[in-house]
């Protein structure tokens, strides 16, 4: 039971089905995930509502008592959500950036398209879309250990062969990198690391040239700035 509001929901720890809205879930992964905890169809885990209906028979049912699991919902959810097109999951992805006041532009879905494999709900994927429309914070942490008096001289050649760039598209950045990299001497991470932290303010994301394509040169230029 997932909807109660009796006092046993509360030692249950039963919630409100809009809270899972809210929370990033997918309404073909709940169904999903509802279905499978007391039907099986074999060794199926992933399937859609459609697939659902034509399976579905009496034949399958589990006999024994069912177990809400979320960690399982939130792998479940994560499957619907890589397999969601980019186009349709960005509206969802918008609705959360929204209810922060962040509006976002025409680059979503392709956002959506390149950061949806490490997510388990809309939620976790608005938090990285928000570092594309809004200042990023890097930790001290972070800063310190990547961001280090090795890595500028790297970083602000980078800058500079960024900001020469007539068309700003992932192969040319990605071209710009591997200069910098046979230039200066140095390995992908020990370049690629504290770039992500200036420019997304984390040091993991997934190809650091489709990201800063998408992140646009004035916004790419100014974050290296950091680094100074």
């Amino acid at each position: 039971v997932l909807f109660r509001s009796d006092k046993l929901s509360k030692r249950t720890g039963a919630k409100p089905v809009t809270q899972f809205r809210d929370e990033g879930f997918l309404p073909e992964a709940m169904v999903n995930y509802l279905a499978r905890l007391g039907w099986s169809h074999g060794d199926d885990e992933i399937f859609s509502r459609e697939q659902f209906v034509q399976w579905f028979n009496l034949d399958h049912l589990g006999k024994s008592a069912a177990q809400f699991d979320e960690a399982k919902l939130r792998w479940v959810n994560a499957q619907h959500l890589k397999a969601m097109p980019d186009d349709s999951l960005a509206p969802l992805v918008q609705a959360h950036l929204q209810d922060q006041g962040i509006t976002t532009d025409a680059r979503l879905p392709s956002i959506c398209g390149l950061f949806k494999d490490r997510c388990d709900t809309t939620v976790a994927l608005a938090h990285w879309a928000k570092a594309f429309y809004t200042d990023v914070h890097p930790s001290a942490d972070d800063l310190a250990k990547h961001v280090t008096d090795a890595a500028r001289p790297a970083l602000q050649l980078l800058a500079a062969k960024l900001a020469a760039l007539s068309d700003w598209s992932t192969a040319n950045i990605s071209e710009a990198i591997k200069a910098v990299l046979a230039e200066q001497g140095l390995k992908m991470p020990q370049l690629a690391m504290p770039v992500r932290v200036l420019v997304m303010g984390t040091p993991q994301t997934p190809s650091v040239d489709a990201v800063l394509a998408l992140c646009g040169k004035t916004s790419v230029l100014e974050r290296l700035q950091k680094a100074h």
